[in-house]
């Protein structure tokens, strides 16, 4: 078929199709083995999804359909490429990153969550972000402990 007969897509439709890089934490990536695990996964789901994208034919439907998984290829590939694996905590005396932590709310709630990498973080899952306030403020305290979380106090009651 002549070049003629071709759709050429124009420069402002081709931009159309190039997403925004996700971005990236300013924080050290800590990551717990799982968390670097399910980043692996996730990076070879976005490799997937750009090979069966790069099998449609039309030209401007590929670049649409390779958007998404390009920039999730480029940020877990970078995501991978930075990973920190922290060990397991040595000890249940103090919170850290890995710890399971249960506190007592003002209100009578108890919270338990794992404190865990920024990607693998899934507060309604039981898992909160190492930098999120409520980790920070955890960290390095011991049963007993109470923090101050606005106008709420939380008393840890077990680390694991």
């Amino acid at each position: 078929m002549s070049v003629a007969f071709m759709k050429e897509e124009s420069a402002e439709a081709a931009s159309e199709t190039q997403l925004p890089d996700r971005p990236i934490s300013p924080h050290p990536n800590l990551v717990t083995p799982a968390g670097l695990k399910a980043l692996e996964t996730q990076l070879a789901e976005a490799r997937a999804a750009c090979e069966a994208a790069n099998t449609v034919e039309d030209i401007n439907e590929r670049r649409r359909q390779t958007a998404g998984p390009l920039r999730d290829l480029r940020y877990f590939a970078e995501r991978v490429h930075t990973a920190q694996v922290m060990p397991n905590p040595a000890s249940s005396e103090t919170v850290a990153f890995g710890s399971t932590v249960t506190f007592s709310r003002d209100d009578g709630r108890t919270q338990t969550y794992r404190i865990v990498g920024e990607d693998e973080a899934d507060p309604k899952a039981g898992s909160i972000s190492y930098v999120s306030p409520v980790a920070r403020l955890l960290m390095g305290k011991a049963v007993g402990e109470v923090v101050s979380v606005g106008a709420q106090e939380l008393e840890i009651t077990a680390i694991s």
